[in-house]
């Protein structure tokens, strides 16, 4: 079995080790959406990863669910995004920006007033943070069937602007109840049409999205993300069989396109992850780390017992820039601050030690 500081060939990616910096979201950005000096340092420090893959960002406008989150629409947003990938590129590391519309898990204070859209007007349970604090989801405006088709050019705009932008590709965010994942669920999907009232229907959406982008830029430079079962943001899944139907029926659609890789949150030993690996047929990130911290042990177990092919880590990687070189010298690790994981400065974002400089 391949250790965790073997090198991965993914398509056309050359990855000097199997850890994955998993997505975080930091919300740094300006009121623009627009990645700025610190984001380059920070993502230019972690350039030692085998792969980056960046914080959620929004395809559009109405895509941004949080504060100070970064989007790839505009040309200010690319220019940021380029500052970036260059500097990563500089490092001799590898990024790809993972596409995230947040979808009814937003708030209008939050991206200028703009509504909220999703595939059923149901309000996603709990609060958001807003400038004046904590207020509740409203309730979406579900989206008209015609309408789709312009959601999905919103991600295939997004995409070809991050290769713009000169990063290594995009991840679909299919997962933890974001608009994507919200059509595959039927807790947040009550839709009867043609993209919701079965497997095959709820997964609809995200097979158009991921082909459409695929052939927009490449289906080497493209990944998803997908959280079967999760149980979050009201994306509520909890039928065994329904679970493995939708999305053996969305990664058996998906699979003929030859994706770069399958990034999984979720238990990588439970039957239905390994069912889902052998149907894609290409390269599995294991990320089991959302409730616990990732240890180096857990992660070389992963690869141990061939249930995956490459880890995703995230908390450690954000307190450690330089992550696998203390796991491969067993050096000390850094502890992450969760007061600062949030918003604000350089404090708990690009000060955190190296091991040498």
């Amino acid at each position: 079995m391949p250790d965790l500081f073997d090198a991965l060939t993914v398509k056309d990616w050359e990855l000097p080790n199997r850890l994955v910096m998993a997505p975080l979201t930091r919300n740094r950005a300006d009121d623009r959406g627009v990645p700025g000096d610190l984001a380059v340092e920070y993502y230019a420090q972690r350039a030692s990863a085998g792969l980056i893959i960046s914080e959620g960002t929004q395809p559009s406008a109405v895509g941004q669910g949080y504060l100070h989150t970064p989007g790839i629409h505009t040309p200010d947003q690319v220019a940021g995004w380029r500052r970036v990938a260059d500097a990563v590129h500089a490092r001799g590391g590898r990024i790809v920006v993972q596409l995230m519309h947040a979808g009814r898990v937003a708030h209008p204070d939050n991206k200028h007033g703009l509504e909220s859209v999703a595939p059923s007007p149901i309000a996603a349970p709990g609060e958001m943070f807003t400038a004046d604090g904590m207020k509740a989801h409203p309730v979406p405006r579900a989206l008209e069937a015609s309408e789709i088709t312009d959601v999905v050019q919103e991600f295939v705009h997004a995409a070809r602007s991050a290769v713009e932008a000169g990063v290594d590709g995009v991840e679909v965010h299919a997962a933890n109840g974001y608009l994507v994942h919200q059509f595959l669920a039927p807790g947040s999907n009550r839709r009867t049409d043609e993209y919701g009232g079965s497997p095959a229907a709820r997964a609809r959406f995200a097979i158009e999205v991921t082909r459409a982008v695929a052939e927009a830029i490449g289906p080497e430079r493209v990944g998803i993300r997908i959280s079967p079962a999760h149980n979050i943001q009201g994306a509520v899944e909890e039928d065994p069989a329904d679970v493995e139907a939708t999305y053996t029926h969305l990664i058996e659609a998906i699979a003929p396109l030859g994706l770069a890789y399958l990034s999984v949150l979720a238990e990588p030993r439970a039957e239905v992850v390994q069912h889902l690996r052998l149907a894609f047929g290409g390269v599995l990130v294991a990320n089991d780390g959302f409730g616990e911290v990732t240890t180096r042990e857990s992660a070389q177990e992963v690869l141990d017992k061939d249930l995956a092919d490459a880890v995703a880590v995230g908390r450690l990687f954000l307190a450690n820039p330089d992550l696998p070189a203390r796991w491969a010298s067993g050096a000390e690790l850094n502890e992450p601050d969760p007061e600062t994981f949030y918003g604000g400065g350089a404090e708990g974002y690009t000060d955190y030690p190296f091991l040498t400089r």
